[in-house]
């Protein structure tokens, strides 16, 4: 996995560009693998998801700036790197740019429990 982008740790680095730190990045809940540097892959919730990049809540740490690919819903495997990690949450810069609408699109799976339950039963 070659990193294209620049280090996050460099002075003036930013893992999303634009002013305000949360530009269009989407708050979200999606359980998804993530896989180091081509190990076993372990399944990790993703809690935001940008187009350069996710925060994910993870069982285990890992090494900043290490290569990583991440499995998302709608997405398939995505190379990236370790931003940042505090206390279970790490942070991943994307090697590329992604469409994060990609991953709120319902998988066939809940397309499926909407027919037979009806939309009705998801109301609250």
């Amino acid at each position: 996995m070659e990193h294209l982008g620049k280090s996050v740790f460099e002075p003036g680095a930013s893992v999303n560009t634009g002013t305000p730190a949360t530009r269009g990045r989407d708050s979200l809940f999606l359980m998804a693998q993530l896989r180091v540097a081509g190990g076993t892959p372990v399944e990790v919730r993703v809690r935001n998801l940008s187009p350069g990049g996710l925060m994910v809540e993870l069982p285990y740490p890992v090494t900043p700036e290490g290569a990583v690919e991440v499995e998302v819903r709608g997405l398939g495997w995505i190379a990236g790197r370790i931003a940042w990690q505090i206390e279970g949450r790490a942070g991943v810069a994307f090697d590329r740019e992604i469409d994060p609408q990609r991953a709120r699109k319902a998988s066939g799976a809940a397309e499926s429990t909407v027919k037979r339950f009806g939309a009705a039963a998801f109301k609250r």
